[in-house]
């Protein structure tokens, strides 16, 4: 019977240990808030970082109905090797917010930079201005 009560005791005090050590809820992914901008054009918003992925949402201007403006937002590795890309539709002659996007990072630990560049808005796009942003530590 004491046996049976050590046993018993021994597991309760091991599981009250086992609960009180165990990790904490996974930390709220960390945002970053970016900004390229060329001439009177630009990309504004946020990259919300993931564990193989990113989120990207904001606003591109553009000045002139026929000088189109897109995002297009990289995503690169420790060893800066392109993982992913994705880009926006393209916006002319107005200010617009954009449907948030994912770019895969499908990689241990996701991706270590995003690259955020303001383009023409066509495919294959020209670059105007293109911005780094390194994945913040926690």
């Amino acid at each position: 019977m004491r046996t049976r009560l050590a046993a018993v005791v021994g597991t309760l005090v091991l599981g009250a240990g086992l609960v009180v050590n165990a990790p904490a809820a996974h930390a709220a992914d960390s945002v970053t808030t970016f900004d390229v901008t060329y001439g009177n054009t630009y990309t504004r918003g946020t990259i919300t970082w993931h564990n193989r992925s990113v989120t990207v949402a904001g606003e591109q201007k553009s000045v002139s109905s026929t000088s189109c403006r897109g995002t297009t937002a990289f995503t690169l590795d420790s060893h800066d090797k392109k993982l992913a890309l994705a880009f926006t539709s393209r916006t002319c002659g107005i200010s617009e917010t954009f449907a948030p996007f994912v770019v895969s990072a499908d990689v241990p630990g996701g991706a270590a930079v995003v690259r955020i560049c303001l383009d023409d808005g066509k495919i294959p796009a020209t670059y105007y201005s293109c911005k780094r942003y390194g994945r913040p530590s926690n």
